[in-house]
């Protein structure tokens, strides 16, 4: 058995997409897999026992040294972070930046660190552009608005038959600051996506490295608690992994009208159980789901799928983004031809500058950023219930909490 698990780490380690390597105190490479020796131009092996300066400037290797002992000493996790400028060597001695996360760990009472080492290259060259963009663009504002002053100036001084004019000149300047204040937030948003991106998928990615490398540590029967709480681990960052990946695959499906919508009669109460019970797997502690009882007999006709898919995003949001011992509840009511779902929280809430931007595609409010998430979710919710005939709603306030309504049609 301890064969068959050491074989399987070393597939995930090789499967893992970024560089990962393994030093011991003495910073002696233990481990490289292929994506780091490819990064740094080695063959497969090659980095195996050698010193870590080899991947390091000349120039900071004395500093590297004192910053590795304080790491060892300190004993603590440093995640990836875009505040440091590091430098890597690859074998040609060409430099280039990248990111580095570490984690120590003991085994048998020896000291390593892991190390998730990503290559920005292409990430700072797309940053560099982006500032070039962005420094044309408000060139280009200032450029137009004095030339736009300026028009307006002469025809002042020209008649003051010429109002109405100057007022079109107004109305088309301040059209113009619009648009290009528009193009500054599209490469702005562009930026944050590609950050927000990197960082939900390395997360999770150096967690399941991290579960997976310590599994092997516990092989006793006295420690099978320790190995399913790995396991849990692995499973919770997978799934994670496959809900983002989804809500990619959606986006791409509705930009392309790739969705056929499968209208069936079903029983209310199976969807409503369903969503509940998945989200009960996500609830912290001293959570509760409020959620009615008396729907058993109440037949509808819509998209079964999609109607689960946005009732889960929902109340799925209302949980993560509410505290602890709190109430989340989930009302129905109906008539003839509507069907009305009511989530209702006490979270966090959405400011009142963020409600009109809450839906479009990755946005996130300022008080959820420390909180995991994409800025997809509604967006895609809102898009599936609007072409299913159906409408979203929802009003929030901040630290109180929200209340999402999603409303569609019973097609008989």
């Amino acid at each position: 058995m301890f064969y068959k698990d050491k074989h399987i780490l070393n597939i995930l380690f090789e499967a893992i997409p970024e560089g990962v390597i393994i030093v011991d105190e003495n910073q002696i490479i233990v481990a490289a897999n292929h994506p780091v020796e490819k990064m740094f131009g080695y063959k497969k092996g090659e980095l195996t026992n050698n010193q870590l300066n080899c991947l390091i400037p000349k120039k900071v290797h004395a500093i590297h040294k004192v910053h590795f002992n304080n790491f060892l000493n300190f004993n603590g996790v440093r995640k990836i972070t875009h505040s440091l400028n590091l430098t890597g060597v690859k074998k040609s001695n060409e430099n280039f930046p990248v990111e580095i996360g570490l984690n120590p760990f003991k085994i048998e009472n020896k000291k390593y660190v892991l190390a998730l080492i990503i290559d920005i290259s292409v990430r700072k060259e797309d940053e560099r552009r982006i500032d070039f963009i962005n420094t044309e663009l408000e060139k280009k504002v200032q450029q137009r608005t004095a030339d736009l002053h300026n028009t307006i100036s002469q025809l002042k001084e020209l008649n003051l038959n010429f109002k109405k004019e100057i007022k079109k000149r107004k109305a088309a300047e301040k059209k113009l600051k619009e648009s290009l204040q528009k193009e500054i937030e599209l490469n702005e948003l562009k930026s944050k996506f590609l950050t927000m991106v990197s960082h939900e998928f390395k997360t999770p990615l150096s967690g399941i490295l991290t579960s997976s490398m310590l599994l092997n540590k516990y092989q006793l029967t006295e420690q099978q608690q320790n190995r399913e709480k790995h396991i849990k681990t692995i499973t919770n960052k997978a799934q994670y992994l496959d809900t983002i990946l989804n809500d990619f695959l959606s986006i791409e499906k509705l930009e392309s009208n790739n969705i056929n919508y499968k209208l069936t009669s079903f029983n209310l109460s199976t969807v409503i159980n369903e969503v509940v019970y998945n989200a009960n797997m996500l609830l912290k502690e001293g959570q509760h789901i409020q959620f009615p009882n008396n729907i058993d007999e109440f037949i509808i006709t819509q998209d079964e799928k999609y109607l689960k898919l946005a009732l889960s995003n929902i109340l799925n949001n209302a949980i993560k983004y509410s505290s602890e011992n709190s109430t989340i509840v989930l009302e129905v009511s109906e008539n003839n031809t509507v069907i009305e779902f009511k989530i209702i929280d006490t979270g966090i809430g959405i400011p009142e500058y963020a409600q009109k931007f809450i839906c479009s595609r990755y946005f996130r409010a300022d008080n959820a950023l420390n909180i995991p998430g994409t800025g997809i979710g509604l967006n895609i919710v809102k898009n599936h219930i609007n072409n299913l005939g159906g409408n979203l709603t929802f009003s929030s306030k901040i630290n109180e909490g929200s209340t999402f309504i999603i409303s569609l049609p019973n097609k008989f």
